[in-house]
Order: structure tokens, then sequence, then C-alpha cells
């Protein structure tokens, strides 16, 4: 039985009758927004008539893109033209209702559309209003352009990485946006530390969360040798080869490191001066790398990390995406959730923890472009017939 088996019927979501007013587009803000779906929110997604440029990502199937889909589901969509003094009539009037908002504009935009903190904390005085950019709200570099990419070489990041690459001088590549998911996370973990900070003092505040920081905080040691004139000893933990592929492992303890040498055959390494200590062992990193791959290069894969896991030495098979996803482990953790589109069914994965008490899985649904515009037009106070007009301008717009 996987543990998305078990009964959840009783468990509620821990943001029910949540708000979140979601103006963010691309990763990170929209991740965090789904991270507050999964555990319960109404989160409420603003969008133009041609909706967000994530909607037109690959994989597309009948127009939908399971892109966008892994990132928006369980969220309400409503269409309007922010420009518009009327759409901005319509948000102040949302905003009454709402918890949470949360936006990722380059600092100034929202100020310029009259829908900053300063002028929605009026309207309502315990909303948590949350801004997502790439260097914060305030100071030299506010107002400069940031994506995930440029982030990642103004933090250091891609130069740290690059220490641990020998032989190589020129920065990798960039195809994986770690800034973007690893700011929405923190976004979310704000998020919920004001909400909790509500509870006490009934009023929200503004959170400025910057992609520059949150990046910065993934460089632990470097932080503190850039502080410190010191040696750099860190083992590098790199693959090694085996007769048909290469693993990865990590001795990080002593107790590793003693499993290591039974299960490769040189068990007098435990005297050895070279690997004794930690210190020496660190300093001999490559010479043991070395001894290790000699044995490695004489089994398979499979071997390996059979000798390996027995010994209780961590170690994994360099694995795609794809064989990562079908590993029994993430079935029976219930990792994954199907969700329905116009283009038929994808799976997304749910937030990779669980909780005794609470329903954390992603919605089964995606919404599509608009659907919600009506209802959340009237509930802001429109008439049918300004519905109508309304609605009209907004499909005039989108087959402009």
């Amino acid at each position: 039985m996987t543990i998305a088996d078990q009964d959840e019927a009783h468990l509620t979501k821990c943001f029910d009758r949540l708000r979140v007013l979601d103006f963010s587009t691309t990763i990170a803000g929209p991740h965090c927004a789904r991270m507050l779906a999964d555990m319960g929110a109404e989160v409420i997604k603003i969008e133009t008539a041609e909706g967000e440029t994530m909607r037109t990502r690959p994989p597309l199937r009948n127009g939908c893109s399971t892109t966008f889909g892994q990132l928006n589901v369980g969220k309400k969509s409503l269409v309007l033209d922010l420009k518009s003094p009327q759409s901005v009539e319509i948000i102040r009037r949302l905003v009454a209702t709402a918890d949470v908002l949360l936006e990722n504009f380059r600092p100034g935009v929202m100020r310029r559309l009259k829908l900053d903190y300063g002028a929605l904390c009026e309207i309502n005085p315990k909303l948590i209003y949350c801004s997502i950019s790439g260097y914060g709200q305030t100071g030299p570099s506010a107002e400069l352009a940031a994506y995930a990419p440029v982030i990642h070489a103004a933090s250091g990041y891609d130069m740290a990485h690059l220490s641990y690459q020998p032989g190589r001088s020129r920065p990798d590549y960039c195809g994986i946006y770690h800034a973007d998911v690893l700011t929405g996370v923190y976004a979310f973990g704000a998020i919920s530390a004001a909400l909790y900070r509500r509870e006490c003092s009934q009023i929200g505040q503004h959170i400025d969360v910057s992609m520059l920081e949150s990046m910065l905080s993934l460089t632990l040691s470097e932080l503190q040798w850039s502080q410190f004139p010191v040696k750099p000893t860190r083992p590098m933990f790199g693959p090694v080869e085996t007769a048909d592929g290469y693993v990865m492992l990590a001795v990080a303890s002593e107790k590793t490191f003693q499993g290591l040498i039974e299960v490769i055959g040189h068990p007098e390494w435990q005297t050895d001066p070279r690997f004794a200590k930690y210190a020496e062992r660190r300093d001999n990193w490559t010479h043991l790398m070395d001894g290790v791959e000699a044995w490695s290069r004489t089994l398979t894969t499979e071997k390996c990390l059979a000798g390996l896991n027995g010994a209780g030495v961590p170690c994994s098979a360099y694995r795609t995406v794809a064989e990562a996803l079908s590993d029994p482990q993430i079935a029976h953790r219930g990792a994954l959730s199907e969700v329905r589109d116009g283009g038929g069914t994808f799976k997304v994965l749910n937030l990779p923890f669980r909780m005794s008490g609470a329903n954390v899985s992603a919605a089964k649904r995606m919404s599509t472009l608009g659907e919600h515009t009506v209802a959340l037009l009237k509930e802001a106070g429109l008439s049918e017939h300004e519905i109508a007009a309304f609605s009209g301008k907004s499909l005039k717009a989108a087959s402009r």
C-alpha cells in the first residue's frame, strides 16, 4: 500500500479558507502559489486575456502546456487588464477579502498600478503582501532585470560550482533554474511565518524576497571562505567509474569510511597515515578515490551499488529524471498526482513532505484561462450588464 493509498478523507488542508491573489508569472512566484494551493488555499491567478507566457511552453497538447499546469494546478483563473482603472478597482474589492497577495513584477510596477502594499494595506490591514524580485525591492540593483540564470551568475553560485570541476575555466550553461524554485520556497516559508504572526497581531505585513540572497544561501562554505582566508579542503564528490557506467558515493563520516574500505577490500587503510584521520583523508582525497575506482571499474554499476549499500555507504547510480520518477519509492510515497486539462492527463510532483493530520496533495484539474472571471466579478459587485461588457472587452483583447 502506498502512502497515497491511505485514507485521507478525514484530513483537512492546512490553509483551508485562505484566499491568495496571485499576480506572479513564470516560475518563482507561481511555484510558491502552487505550494499554497496544495496546502488548501484558494489561489486566484490573475492573467491578461492572452494568458501568461508559460501557457505556451512545451509540452503542449491541444494548446495546453503541462509545464504551466505543473506550476499552476489548483488555482482559479481571473482575466483582467491591469492597465484598466476598472480592473484595478475590481482588484481593490477582492483585496478586501484576501489574506495574501503575491507578485514578482520588477520593483515599482505595482506602485505605478496603485496596487502596492502601501495602497492596499489601507483597504485590508491584515493583508500579507509578498514581493519576489531579483535583488530586493530597494537598493542600487533593485530595478535591474533578472531571471534565474542571471542570478546564478550574480550570486557567485556558478563560479563556486566551477571551482569543483577540475581542469575547467568556463562556467557551465544554465538549464535548471534553481533560483526560481528556491526563492519560491523561501517565499512560501515567509508567508507561512507571516500568517502565524498575524494570528497574534491581527496585522499583515510586506514580505520582500530576494532571488540573489536566496541563491547565496546555497553557498554555505563559500560564504565563510569569502570572509576568512582559508584553503578550501572540502572533499570532491564526483562520479566513480564502474565497468558499465558511473556511481556517486559520499563518504562523510567515520562509519561510512569504515564500511567503504571493507567493501573495496582495503581494511589496512584504517591505519594508513594518508586516510586514518579525517583531515589527512581530506588532503589525500584524490588518492582515496583512485583506490575506490580501481575496485569499482571491475564491477557493474548494479554490483557496485549492491556492495556499497550493503556496507551502509550512501550511493546512487546517475539517473535521468525519467528513471528517478520510475523508482518504486516514488510510487510508495504517492509523490505524483494525475492532473486533467484540455489536452488530457499528465502528472505533477506533489509537495515533498507528508503530514499526519493534513492533506498536501495537488488538485486533480487545471482551470481554463478566465474560467472563474464571471464568478469573481459577481463577487466584486459588478452587475450582469457590467460583467457582459467587461467580458466582451476581454474577448476582443484575446482575439487581437
